[in-house]
């Protein structure tokens, strides 16, 4: 970026910030989990277009046969009223209905350069966000009102930061080369919706992709230029049908579903680690029986593995579904399992990775660039997106900001200091300024 055009953008900037905190606390407060993210993905298709982006979205950006972890047909429509009713933009929704809820923006300057793309996450948790007044956004009541969902992982700035990069990169368009695309994925938690955008083909003209995320335990000030840690991953919904019988009367007549489900759960857990890299394999959920004098007839668990490379992830996937069919076969009960979430490894550009650093260096706010993090941590289906611009020959990388969090990740008392979100936004737009790396078209 010339030197001209740093007061510039940080003019434009410092105007934008209250309507970052705005647009934060709006979708903090009206959160959406995966595949029902119909007011947010309306509001960021309004504000895409009313800027003069390209505007994607629905099945144009979103394969069907794809998609995993799918809500059922009834909490769709549910859902889709729910939002209209809290302002969704009615224009858009017919697009976005059935649970169709990503969006695409491109700025095309028609000068040459390459495709940038940013991966913006838009969904929020299924869980119940916290009432007590210690706790910032109920206390200044902006605490989400949707029962169930929260946004307990920073994707409400991450949607900020997304519409924050489309008006700063629409205001400077003139210094601008290439193309930006700008992706706002749904159904990120359960890492259930980026394959979908992949196989739309949204990802097939981009030629430096950035994922992004703030937080993740780096402390406030410090970036970090490529996180390669994340694990491969299967999510992994089971139910076990058994027979019912009077447990007085009859029991031997019954097939127990629970027992099954436990003797599973049990077996799971004692897999062994693999020596080769990090392992991981967790029963978060089991649900059984229907009352204290039947044998239980149904039971369901939802389970994960997670590996350091794929073919780790893939050993774990083997083992624990002979696990549970074994335990089926012991007790005489079928069962079924459906996959609902999956997630690669990936290495993030070296070339790109050195570009990034390089270039933050010394930019305000950041006091602290850190090239490269691969220690083992959670799972991430950016990744996928990551290997289909990497499988082109593009470039792709994850960044984090650090900002400082009043609770864990994924806790009920989740919030961030809003001070992130004109830092990434000035960091990330800084990026696609006069970007000149080797290997990378520039003949668009």
């Amino acid at each position: 970026m010339s030197e001209s055009l740093m007061p510039q953008l940080d003019t434009h900037l410092d105007a934008l910030k209250p309507q970052l905190t705005a647009w934060r606390r709006d979708f903090h407060q009206h959160a959406e989990s995966g595949w029902v993210e119909f007011r947010t993905a309306s509001m960021v298709a309004e504000e895409l277009d009313r800027l003069g982006y390209q505007v994607t979205l629905g099945r144009d950006v979103i394969d069907d046969t794809s998609r995993m972890g799918m809500p059922d047909a009834d909490t769709l429509k549910r859902e889709e009223a729910r939002a209209r009713a809290q302002g969704a933009i009615e224009r858009w929704l017919p697009q976005l209905s059935g649970g169709f809820t990503g969006v695409v923006g491109v700025l095309d300057t028609e000068r040459p350069g390459p495709t940038i793309g940013y991966r913006i996450d838009m969904d929020a948790l299924d869980l119940e966000e916290s009432l007590e007044q210690t706790h910032r956004p109920a206390q200044q009541g902006f605490g989400s009102k949707n029962a169930g969902m929260m946004h307990a992982c920073g994707h409400d700035g991450h949607t900020t930061i997304g519409l924050g990069l489309a008006r700063l990169f629409k205001t400077l368009e003139a210094d601008l080369s290439g193309r930006i695309k700008l992706i706002f994925q749904p159904a990120e938690e359960g890492v259930r919706g980026a394959r979908s955008m992949v196989a739309a083909g949204v990802l097939d003209d981009v030629d430096i992709f950035i994922a992004t995320h703030i937080g993740l335990d780096i402390p406030c000030g410090e970036v970090v230029c490529a996180q390669d840690g994340y694990l491969a991953t299967t999510k992994l919904d089971v139910h076990y049908t058994g027979v019912p019988a009077h447990a007085g009367g009859r029991p031997e007549e019954g097939r127990n579903a629970l027992l099954a489900a436990a003797q599973a759960a049990v077996g799971l857990h004692a897999i062994p680690r693999h020596s080769a890299g990090a392992s991981r394999i967790n029963v978060g959920v089991l649900n059984a029986g229907s009352g204290r004098n039947v044998v239980p007839a149904t039971a369901t668990m939802k389970i994960e593995t997670r590996g350091e490379n794929t073919v780790i992830n893939e050993e774990m996937r083997r083992r624990a579904i002979d696990i549970i069919e074994g335990a089926a076969k012991m007790h005489g009960v079928s069962v079924e399992y459906s996959l609902v979430g999956e997630a690669d490894t990936c290495t993030s550009s070296p070339e790109l990775v050195d570009y990034i650093q390089a270039r933050i260096q010394g930019l305000p706010g950041v006091d602290v660039v850190t090239p490269r993090i691969s220690e083992p941590s959670g799972s991430e289906d950016a990744t996928c997106m990551m290997k289909q611009v990497q499988s082109r020959g593009g470039l792709a990388t994850y960044m984090i900001f650090g900002t400082e969090l009043a609770a864990g990740h994924h806790h009920q008392c989740f919030d961030f200091n809003e001070d992130v979100l004109p830092l990434a936004v000035r960091t990330l737009a800084h990026l696609a300024f006069d970007m000149a790396l080797p290997g990378v078209r520039h003949d668009r």
